[in-house]
């Protein structure tokens, strides 16, 4: 198999293990804490290779867990294409950024992500969720530091580099 090809599966592999991951279930009690892996995939890829991940793809990877998990249809697609937008803008700071500092600027974009989703669900007219519905950046940035080394990890195990 050529390298391309090993690098487009590469790509598509990960993105549709986000989407698996979203769709595990977890306890009652354990759901609040369960990370956003879509954004946290994508926002590995916004980092690594930006000429890949582009506005249309984050949209149809939220459209794609839209219709995975049965929720609002656009939902999940405006809040990616929104953290897609910020991460390439900033794209050039972020990559060199030491951990900490990209694990600090992952939770400022999944904070910004619950506060869209928290628009669109009070727009919709649900109530305002209990507080534990804000746990949730807060694991998926401690959980950053170790998917990027192991995403990375495995990234040059299979000698996937860009062009």
């Amino acid at each position: 198999m050529n390298k391309i090809r090993v690098r487009q599966l590469w790509f598509a592999a990960t993105l549709l293990l986000s989407l698996v991951l979203m769709l595990v279930p977890l306890p009652g009690p354990l759901t609040p804490y369960k990370p956003y892996w879509p954004a946290l995939v994508l926002l590995y890829w916004c980092l690594q290779s930006g000429d890949r991940v582009t506005l249309g793809l984050a949209f149809c990877l939220g459209v794609g867990a839209d219709l995975f998990d049965g929720m609002l249809l656009g939902e999940q697609a405006l809040r990616l294409t929104a953290m897609v937008f910020i991460a390439l803008r900033f794209r050039s700071r972020l990559r060199f950024f030491p951990m900490w500092q990209q694990t600090l600027a992952v939770l400022g974009f999944l904070l910004n992500d619950r506060v869209l989703l928290l628009l669109v669900r009070v727009l919709g007219g649900d109530p305002l969720p209990p507080a534990e519905f804000w746990i949730s950046p807060f694991v998926g940035a401690a959980l950053w530091p170790f998917l990027f080394l192991i995403l990375d990890d495995l990234r040059a195990r299979l000698r996937i580099h860009e062009a």
